[in-house]
């Protein structure tokens, strides 16, 4: 447990060395929750988390760690993991693809070796299915693919923050794109790239559970021999190898047939088993009407899937101005559907409306001090049981105030 911290505690973080592991001694917060109610509008809900700074901030599943702590860290790396689990995330999440050799690693897609990590500055960007191009007359591109490399090239690789500049004329420039509201700063000495093994032990040592996603291919399936369901299970199966239970993971994929694979073929997981809604693509799909929902949401109850996780603003619409639960939030309460929403701080400022993940209030978003107010319209009116952030100390102090679990 930990107080609402300063700056300068959040810098002397405690890690404590136990078995050779890393273990998360106290929640250390830093500045930003305290930031965030400062800028508030003056009202009960401000006035209930003021209160809330002298209490202990205690650790809650309701606080996920998306991809660990990537506002300031290099995704999918041990440093980001460890920073979101010192900052309250009961559950950290390794999005998991795999290699030329079949081996799983945490990478938020198959194909974003370019913008993740330093692969373009070594000798492995000649193994890229597309290597560098400089803008010129276009855009700068490139793909770099983990299953374009093998494992042990892989742990070469040092993480970065995700981002490329599209007008960069040489790879040094491309390399650098990180947003402004992000920082390179922990990002400098190089991120610890992490097998999907790698992310369970360590995770398991941070005190955290598991919430791992699996990530569409980027290559044709089978790849060299090795399905989908090949794939779905050996994500299973290292969870199994390294005595994890069931009850601590929350398995997530966008495609339903991976869903329903591990409620078939694995219930014990398959309970847990996460369906992330990407079906606001879809034509003809509208969060405020439930009859446009294929399947429906007790549809996919009766399949089974008991967790359905869409992104904010599909769980959010205004009524006479005022943020509220959507249509499609209710449904899924409805239908007995728990929720998990996606991604908290991924946006920078919310000076202008929040950009894509507030896109359905964007008209009553003006800034940062909005932050809680859409949290708790979550938490009290969606009802959403947990939720990703790129920053989880924020998440981690409202649901331990909040007394959410």
């Amino acid at each position: 447990m930990a107080r609402l911290t300063t700056v300068l505690g959040f810098a002397a973080l405690a890690w404590t060395a136990c078995a050779g592991a890393v273990l998360a001694a106290e929640i250390e917060l830093g500045p930003r929750p305290s930031f965030l109610v400062d800028k508030m509008d003056d009202g009960p809900l401000k006035d209930q988390l003021l209160a809330c700074a002298a209490k202990p901030v205690e650790r809650t599943l309701f606080s996920i760690g998306h991809r660990g702590a990537p506002l300031q860290f290099p995704e999918h790396t041990r440093e980001s993991y460890k920073a979101a689990a010192l900052m309250g995330a009961g559950i950290i999440e390794c999005d998991v693809t795999f290699t030329r050799d079949k081996e799983l690693v945490c990478r938020h897609a198959q194909n974003d070796l370019h913008t993740t990590t330093n692969i373009l500055g070594t000798a492995l960007a000649e193994k890229c299915t597309q290597g560098f191009t400089p803008a010129g007359g276009d855009k700068a591109s490139a793909e770099c693919r983990s299953s374009d490399i093998t494992l042990a090239e892989f742990k070469t690789l040092n993480g970065k923050m995700d981002a490329a500049n599209a007008k960069a004329e040489t790879v040094e420039d491309y390399m650098n794109g990180t947003a402004s509201w992000r920082t390179d700063l922990y990002a400098a000495a190089g991120g610890t790239v992490m097998t999907h093994a790698e992310s369970i032990a360590l995770i398991a040592s941070l005190g955290a559970k598991f919430t791992p996603e699996l990530k569409a291919p980027s290559v044709e399936m089978p790849f060299d021999g090795f399905t989908q369901a090949d794939y779905a299970q050996k994500m299973i199966d290292e969870y199994k190898a390294a005595g994890i239970a069931p009850s601590d993971v929350w398995a997530q994929s966008f495609n339903l047939d991976d869903v329903l694979y591990w409620i078939e073929n694995e219930p014990e997981f398959g309970r847990q088993a996460v369906f992330l809604d990407g079906r606001y693509s879809d034509d003809g799909f509208d969060p405020l009407k439930p009859e446009s929902f294929t399947p429906s949401m007790q549809e996919l109850a009766d399949m089974g899937v008991n967790y359905i996780a869409p992104p904010i603003w599909i769980l959010l619409t205004l009524r006479d101005g005022a943020i509220g639960a959507s249509p499609y939030a209710v449904a899924a309460r409805e239908a007995g559907l728990r929720i998990i929403a996606w991604s908290f701080e991924r946006s920078g400022s919310l000076s202008s409306g929040g950009g894509w993940y507030y896109q359905s209030v964007s008209d009553a978003i003006s800034h940062d001090g909005q932050m809680y107010e859409v949290l708790d319209v979550l938490a009290r009116e969606a009802g959403i049981v947990g939720m990703f952030s790129d920053w989880p100390a924020t998440v981690s102090y409202y649901a331990s105030c909040m007394g959410l679990k």
